[in-house]
């Protein structure tokens, strides 16, 4: 056998195994149970309504042949009023709107689709540790684009580079910051575009997580996006439905398309059963997102309490299910895995401007996170 491909190499160590991994060493030493408020993986399900219709139509035999390559034309309409409804923004779902499995896979996506060989993408540093992925695989060039606190996490344009960038990625709320989107980002980045011919890639994953009676605010409805950019919305935070694979590309027509040509060629749809599902989440009733941000947001403001007679500062956290914490001097992720038996995620992992800082998730249960911050208080008092 040839040695592998060089594509393999290019990819970058995968931070979410490599977190498990030192988790589940750390669980299996001697001591307390350990507690994990590191991972992002929803608590609870979607609601059951929308596990009924799951099951229903997946005992009928039309569920189990290939399903349209680009998704039943009922979800994708069903996203669209969405889109108008909530957000206040128009999208035509036959050609702005393409049907993907996940929106993890749709990162791998789109850098191959938006970027040449050695092409610049610039990602947000602190960002989201797979980001990266999609860039090695197109052989494109990672450009980090940092984020500064004092801005309330906006990046800093005009550090960027302007000559061959392909696309650049944003996020908010902002996976690990816990960042909404500050005022004016998002018209920079449309103007950034128009100046650059590089593409938006919004990632609007936890984007109907907000607090404090905030909005969500998608990209598309700032005027002149479409025109520049996608966005990305998953089903995974909104209903709890990580393990379904369920998400959209939305947004240029021309972007959507390339997306739709890749998955003909290397897709066969998306289970109907899980299509029809979403559309009973999309459509139905919404109280359990209501409630969900509702959790989190009074775990939000448990963790903000805790942590005030602490060293900490103030944690800022305005949207997803994290609170991002800059830790105090002489306290590491690691010390607080050894000593108070909690994992957090470490912020380096979310690129160089992450170092010193933790992501707490609040994605556990109201009996996990006290106890995990109780041991947390001593030893970053």
């Amino acid at each position: 056998m040839r040695p592998r491909p060089a594509r393999l190499d290019r990819l970058p160590p995968q931070y979410f195994t490599q977190l498990l991994a030192s988790v589940a060493r750390a669980a299996a030493a001697d001591g307390p149970p350990l507690i994990d408020l590191g991972r992002g993986n929803p608590e609870v399900g979607p609601p059951p309504h929308v596990v009924e219709r799951l099951a229903e139509v997946a005992r009928e035999d039309r569920a189990h042949g290939y399903p349209p390559f680009r998704g039943l034309p009922a979800l994708r309409e069903a996203i669209a009023d969405r889109y108008r409804t909530l957000y206040g923004v128009e999208v035509d779902p036959d050609t702005e709107v393409a049907v993907v499995p996940g929106t993890k896979t749709a990162l791998v996506e789109l850098a191959i689709v938006l970027a040449e060989r050695e092409s610049a993408v610039l990602l947000p540093d602190p960002g989201y540790p797979d980001y990266p992925s999609g860039l090695a695989l197109a052989a494109a060039r990672l450009v980090p684009l940092r984020l500064a606190p004092a801005a309330g996490w906006a990046p800093a344009w005009e550090e960027a580079p302007r000559d061959d960038v392909a696309a650049v990625y944003l996020n908010y709320p902002s996976n690990p910051c816990a960042a909404a989107v500050p005022p004016g980002v998002f018209e920079a980045a449309v103007r950034f575009a128009e100046e650059t011919d590089a593409a938006i890639v919004h990632d609007f994953a936890y984007g109907d997580l907000m607090f404090d009676g905030r909005s969500p605010e998608s990209f598309l409805a700032i005027p002149g996006a479409k025109e520049v950019g996608v966005e990305m919305f998953s089903m995974s935070k909104t209903y709890g439905m990580a393990g379904w694979r369920l998400g959209f590309v939305l947004g240029n027509a021309e972007i959507v398309e390339r997306v739709n040509l890749l998955q003909d060629h290397d897709r066969a749809g998306i289970f109907v059963a899980v299509q029809e599902a979403g559309i009973a989440a999309l459509s139905g009733p919404q109280d359990s997102v209501l409630e969900r941000v509702a959790r989190y947001e009074a775990r939000r403001d448990r963790v903000v309490e805790a942590l005030r007679s602490t060293r900490v500062r103030p944690p800022v956290s305005e949207g997803s299910f994290y609170v991002w914490v800059q830790l105090p001097e002489g306290v590491t992720v690691e010390r607080l895995l050894a000593e108070a038996r909690v994992a957090v995620a470490p912020g380096e992992g979310f690129g160089a401007s992450g170092a010193g800082w933790a992501r707490l998730s609040l994605a556990v249960t109201d009996e996990q996170l006290e106890r995990g911050l109780e041991r947390l208080v001593p030893p970053l008092s």
